[in-house]
């Protein structure tokens, strides 16, 4: 064991070593469920007690959390990664904790069922089907009209989405991500297997997404965070977006009353929203904190740890946010760049880390490793993030520094 605790005790599953270091600095006694391949350096040290098994197989972890329940007495069950939102759900079920349920967290995971649940609470109507096919795509596409979108029921990080403008199109986007079922050799495919796909009406408009922390069923946004996109993977975002208030004002209104509709009460929350021609609609949301270090963007603009507060709320150890925090500056992130192959110099990258505004320069790669072609977020080799007085000068920043950043690759001889 790893201190007492006087606070209460945690069940943390999954993610970073901060995480549990958060919840230690807030007097709480930490049992950390983590998955047998994702062990990080420090979290055995750092928890009063570990659990270290396959948490994706619910028969494996089923007894394991009942055995640890009985020991430990945990209270509350927080997880802050993708993968594992629907486990802590069933947890929250079968020991009847406080959190969100199983069937919430499923709204979220599942991008099929969201879709139906909105429909069906008349909060808005987004055409979408589950297809097997290509004839099935088509299907969806005569009576929907073009362009569509093809994407795994519950996949992230972009994997699998394509945008299909019409009929000519199907067969080969519908091959090319149908191809990646089963594929092991992606990067945390155990974690993000493609299985089932839909096809989905195309939203126009630019891309947003909204950061909020829900407190008891009273939802707060944090914050509103501009994408820069490159199809459907993302290359960069802002905080805080670039928005005229009125504007700002209609999408983070729109954010709660769908977290209302979702019945998410307690929580961080990452939901992605167009602007489109209609008015606001939903591209998928995620009772998690967002992915791509916005969550530092987040601290570094606003001052507040949604992490944190994550590991802190339940057992109240974090005061309630009474409302929208003031931005202080901006800060921005851009994705680094690099040609396929193996990775035989990088440079560029001690000059960036020592230039005035970096908060940090995150390399994913190392001479000798393999880069691939970026067909989604997964593949991006690496990323800058700065701070600045305002939203244009770290955008300009944070663009002018990744280039920099030069991480040259060797095709593989043929």
């Amino acid at each position: 064991m790893n201190g007492t605790g006087t606070a209460g005790t945690i069940l943390i599953i999954g993610g970073r070593l901060q995480a549990v270091e958060k919840a230690k600095e807030l007097g709480l006694r930490v049992v950390l469920l983590q998955h047998k391949d994702r062990l990080l350096a420090g979290q055995a040290q750092a928890a009063d007690a570990l659990i270290c098994v396959d948490y994706l197989d619910w028969e494996v972890a089923r007894p394991m959390v009942r055995a640890a329940h009985e020991a430990y007495g945990f209270t509350a069950v927080v997880s802050l990664v993708d993968q594992a939102m629907e486990l802590a759900g069933r947890i929250n079920d079968l020991l009847g904790l406080e959190g969100t349920s199983h069937e919430v967290a499923r709204r979220f995971h599942d991008k099929l069922t969201m879709r139906r649940w909105l429909a069906r609470t008349g909060f808005e109507t987004v055409a979408a089907e589950p297809v097997a096919d290509a004839a099935a795509v088509a299907s969806f596409g005569a009576l929907h009209g073009y362009p569509l979108v093809l994407k795994p029921v519950d996949g992230t990080a972009s994997r699998g989405v394509r945008c299909v403008r019409g009929p000519a199109e199907i067969d080969e986007a519908w091959r090319r991500s149908a191809a990646l079922r089963g594929r092991a050799d992606l990067p945390f495919a155990t974690f993000y297997p493609v299985g089932r796909f839909l096809a989905e009406e195309f939203i126009d408009g630019p891309e947003y997404s909204v950061e909020t922390f829900s407190f008891a069923g009273r939802h707060v946004v944090v914050s509103v965070t501009e994408k820069l996109s490159d199809g459907f993977v993302e290359i960069g975002h802002a905080e805080p977006a670039d928005l005229a208030p009125p504007r700002e004002k209609m999408l983070a209104d729109y954010v709660v009353r769908f977290l209302a509709a979702m019945e998410l009460r307690d929580g961080v929350a990452h939901t992605e929203v167009k602007l489109s021609a209609g008015g606001p609609r939903i591209i998928e949301s995620h009772d998690r904190v967002a992915g791509d270090r916005i969550m530092d963007l987040v601290q570094a603009v606003y001052g507040i740890d949604l992490e944190r507060c994550a590991v802190g709320w339940p057992h109240r150890l974090v005061p309630e946010l009474p409302g929208r925090p003031v931005p202080n500056g901006a800060a921005a992130t851009r994705f680094l760049t690099a040609s396929p192959g193996t990775v035989v110099a990088i440079e560029g990258d001690e000059d960036v880390r020592s230039y005035p505004g970096v908060l940090d320069l995150e390399l994913d790669v190392r001479v000798g490793d393999e880069v691939r072609e970026i067909a989604d977020n997964f593949d991006r080799p690496g990323q800058v993030l700065v701070r600045a007085p305002d939203i244009a000068s770290a955008v300009e920043l944070c663009g002018s520094l990744a280039a920099k950043v030069r991480i040259r690759t060797e095709e593989p001889a043929r």
